[in-house]
């Protein structure tokens, strides 16, 4: 009886023994296989590597990328990309509904995305209009297309620079921006003179850099400037007064004057005011009452100051001409020119900073030039000896603003290694 009680028990704890060994596995093998099921949900690993752009997977696409080419719109690249007839111009009917597709530029790029199957379909054609601007058109059955902008990131940068040989060509050297040396000179334009710059001369810019994608695509504003030009430190603050941004020194007067220093941007000075030159033409030597800027045909000439247009047209000596009268006492006149802009007339009224013509060669002239003149109460007068008065200084009532604003700018300028 002893003994029937013995093996009763010893059966009974082999059975809990087995249980709990069926147990523990069935647990262990739920817990792998819940560690599986959760390495299948993971979104960090199944998502990770998905790249898209314009909101397209690209991983799902083979992408063809190209410059539009000249005398092509929206309607000859799909068809030659292999889209139908009927779903091409429902294509170019949903694009213009949404963007000028008569705008579409010539060297600019594009993009085909094609399936990955055999039959290679095109699922997207995406335009890029400018950095930021974009033509996206999804094509189907039903065309659909979007105009689309990229976010653009705005860095706050500084940079400085010694000019070597051109302001251009230092902006180069230092990994600046080439249109930094446009913006200074436009900011300056009234106080430096750009083409007489010289070697050693620096300057100093705090300003915004804009991104688009992580890709530099121009310059921002520009909050404060130093350009030091033949020893000589000229301090540029931007300042909005009465709802108009400017830029004024560091007792507040404007930097603008009544005239710009030259009417062209970036070129040189290749004849000076003179009582008696010899003429390259005529071979003869008469007065020259202006100072010629060599620069390439077609490029932009600028009203010196606000005025009126009182003369315009063309004479053998002059070629084509137009003359603008400023105030009582200045006038200025442009020779020479290869054309004019679109809708520019005797009688009209153009801002400082104006285009008024393109530098050509017409008239008494060896190759494409400006001839640049003036008058000063009707007689003709050296446009290099001319200082004008400044614009309108910061009010008394902005002034302490103002003195508090720049406080910082000039202490971060300083703080800028040359």
């Amino acid at each position: 009886m002893h003994i029937k009680k013995i093996s009763v028990i010893s059966i009974i704890g082999i059975v809990v023994i087995l249980i709990s060994l069926i147990k523990s596995s069935e647990s262990s093998i739920l817990s792998r296989n819940k560690n599986i099921y959760a390495v299948g949900i993971d979104q960090n690993i199944i998502y990770h590597d998905i790249k898209k752009e314009y909101d397209i997977t690209l991983d799902s696409f083979n992408v063809v990328q190209n410059r539009i080419r000249r005398n092509y719109n929206l309607a000859r690249l799909l068809t030659e990309a292999g889209v139908e007839r009927d779903i091409v111009n429902k294509a170019t009917y949903r694009s213009s509904e949404v963007f000028n597709i008569r705008n579409i530029k010539a060297g600019n790029h594009y993009k085909l995305y094609y399936t990955k199957d055999s039959a290679q379909t095109l699922k997207y054609f995406v335009y890029t209009h400018s950095p930021t601007e974009y033509l996206k058109v999804s094509l189907g059955s039903e065309p659909n297309a979007i105009k689309g902008e990229k976010e653009i990131t705005i860095v706050r940068k500084t940079c400085s620079g010694i000019v070597s040989s051109s302001l251009w060509s230092t902006m180069i050297e230092n990994n600046i921006d080439p249109m930094m040396a446009i913006r200074l000179s436009e900011i300056y334009a009234w106080t430096v003179d750009f083409f007489g710059l010289e070697e050693g001369d620096k300057f100093k810019v705090i300003y915004d850099e804009q991104f688009v994608d992580s890709i530099p695509i121009g310059i921002g504003e520009i909050y404060a400037a130093s350009f030091n030009h033949r020893g000589e430190e000229l301090l540029a603050y931007e300042f909005e007064q009465d709802g108009i941004k400017s830029f004024f020194d560091e007792n507040g007067k404007s930097l603008r004057r009544q005239f710009l220093k030259a009417p062209l941007r970036f070129s040189r000075i290749s004849s000076g005011y003179s009582n008696s030159r010899m003429h390259p033409i005529l071979r003869i030597r008469r007065p020259h009452r202006g100072v010629d800027y060599a620069a390439a045909a077609g490029t932009p000439i600028y009203s010196i100051g606000d005025g009126t247009v009182i003369a315009k047209g063309y004479t053998k000596s002059a070629g084509y001409y137009i003359k603008v009268r400023h105030n009582s006492v200045y006038t200025s006149g442009y020779n020479h020119l290869s054309r004019y802009p679109k809708g520019i007339k005797k009688g009209q009224r153009v801002s400082q900073g104006q285009i008024v013509g393109y530098v050509g060669s017409t008239g008494y002239a060896t190759g494409p030039h400006l001839d640049f003149r003036m008058w000063k109460n009707g007689y003709a007068v050296n446009p290099l000896s001319i200082k004008a008065p400044p614009v309108n200084p910061i009010s008394e009532n902005e002034l302490p603003s103002y003195q508090n604003a720049i406080s910082s700018l000039k202490q971060e300028l300083d703080k800028i290694e040359s």
